[in-house]
């Protein structure tokens, strides 16, 4: 019988399940490993910090880490958790209110990532359903995705939701310098 999945607004409630992902091997970043140990510090230095930066409507939460460890201004972003009664994944929405547009360190509006352990039942499929009208609220036009060529299973969540790919292109160094694809979804 599969779990029903929904997002959930992160609290403390969850937290103790987010741990034991993170002990388990995930990482919030698809691109750096080491993310997990830094949540698991922020966590053991504040756990309600910790969850108060994942609603960050504001960019109130200090700079964010890029892939080869530079240090950028936050924008307003938040992260919902994947819940199927344990935490599942999580996705987050970034923007630049008044815009679509994004600054050029930042590759796309909405980020995603299932634990290995619960990939294949959907569940970034619907969450990318669930968070599309959230930035539509927020009066984004659309928003763009950035997937990794290889990374079928996640251009399949992006054309699943109506995305299209508009570009081909090589990361900025600070973001690894590699191929990625840009798919966009008007909203």
């Amino acid at each position: 019988m599969r779990n029903e999945m929904f997002l959930v607004r992160p609290t403390a409630k969850h937290l103790a399940s987010y741990i034991a992902a993170l002990e388990r091997g995930y990482a919030p970043s698809t691109t750096r490993e080491e993310s997990r140990f830094e949540d698991l510090r922020k966590i053991e230095v504040s756990p309600e910090t910790f969850l108060n930066d994942l609603y960050d409507p504001e960019a109130k939460a200090g700079p964010v880490r890029l892939q080869d460890g530079s240090l950028v201004p936050r924008i307003p972003s938040f992260i919902r958790w994947m819940w199927d009664g344990e935490f599942a994944g999580s996705i987050s929405l970034r923007w630049l209110p008044g815009t679509g547009d994004l600054p050029p360190t930042c590759m796309g509006h909405i980020g995603y990532s299932v634990v290995s352990w619960k990939r294949g039942r959907g569940y970034a499929k619907s969450a990318l359903a669930l968070v599309l009208p959230q930035a539509l609220g927020l009066g984004l036009p659309y928003v763009d995705i950035v997937t990794n060529p290889d990374n079928i299973a996640s251009q399949r969540v992006v054309l699943a939701n109506r995305g299209v790919l508009i570009e081909r292109f090589l990361c900025g160094p600070e973001n690894g310098g590699e191929e990625a694809l840009r798919f966009r979804i008007v909203l």
